[in-house]
């Protein structure tokens, strides 16, 4: 095999790119932001302006910011583009549009899949940061028509996670934090018992998955399964065994 160099680039290895919201936190394991999270090398880019605010707001002027952080990483190499909150939905049929490689930004984008394989009665319960926030047209960026299937839980009234995500305190107590995720599933199976599967919106949020799923005995989908699935498909792995 001959290899060819690509100019510009200067590392290879990395076919998931991760587009970063401008903002600091403490990033754990299973955090989007963590490295150590994945099996694979990944390459990060934090967006230069794009805020927690301005994600949850639904900034509409941070596009070419994001356009530009997208195409270099492009431009080093990666295979796809996903990003680290859910919230970027807004941005998906356009960048997808506008860039070469495939582009999954937010984790909202599974729930038409979710929503399938549960057949016609189930429901798909959303955790999310903010609440107020995640709304129709929000949902049909990403494919989703039938919020009627959708039982919705922010966080957003929730303190301690409400200190380190959205004011950015700078600390964080994860046995709290998952404390009050593991108290948000069991709102939303209380309001409704047709929930047949979680789905996690915030990208902070699948260091908790675990506890949720072990406390309410049901699937639990979020950026980490949603990011593994594509790196799956952009990065085959040969098979080998005996007959």
């Amino acid at each position: 095999m001959i290899y060819q160099a690509r100019k510009g680039q200067v590392s290879s290895g990395e076919a998931i790119g991760i587009l970063l919201l401008d903002t600091s936190v403490p990033f754990i394991p299973g955090d989007v932001a963590n490295a150590t999270t994945y099996p694979f090398p990944v390459r990060f880019r934090k967006v230069e302006g794009f805020t927690v605010a301005r994600a949850i707001g639904k900034d509409p002027s941070i596009y070419d910011g994001l356009h530009h952080a997208a195409c270099e990483l492009v431009d080093q190499g990666v295979r796809a583009i996903t990003g680290d909150c859910g919230f970027m939905a807004l941005h998906q049929k356009r960048l997808a549009r506008e860039l070469p490689v495939p582009v999954f930004l937010s984790s909202l984008l599974q729930i038409p899949f979710i929503l399938s394989i549960l057949g016609e009665s189930g429901k798909v319960g959303v955790i999310t940061a903010d609440g107020r926030s995640l709304d129709e047209a929000l949902l049909a960026a990403v494919g989703v028509t039938d919020v009627d299937r959708l039982v919705i839980q922010g966080l957003e009234e929730q303190p301690d996670f409400y200190r380190f995500a959205i004011e950015e305190s700078g600390s964080l107590d994860p046995t709290k934090v998952e404390a009050e995720v593991v108290a948000a599933g069991r709102c939303l199976m209380a309001a409704d018992d047709s929930v047949k599967a979680l789905l996690l919106e915030c990208s902070l949020l699948p260091p908790y998955a675990s506890a949720l799923q072990r406390a309410l005995q049901m699937p639990v989908f979020d950026y980490i399964s949603m990011i593994n699935f594509v790196f799956s498909a952009v990065v085959k792995q040969p098979y080998e065994g005996f007959i």
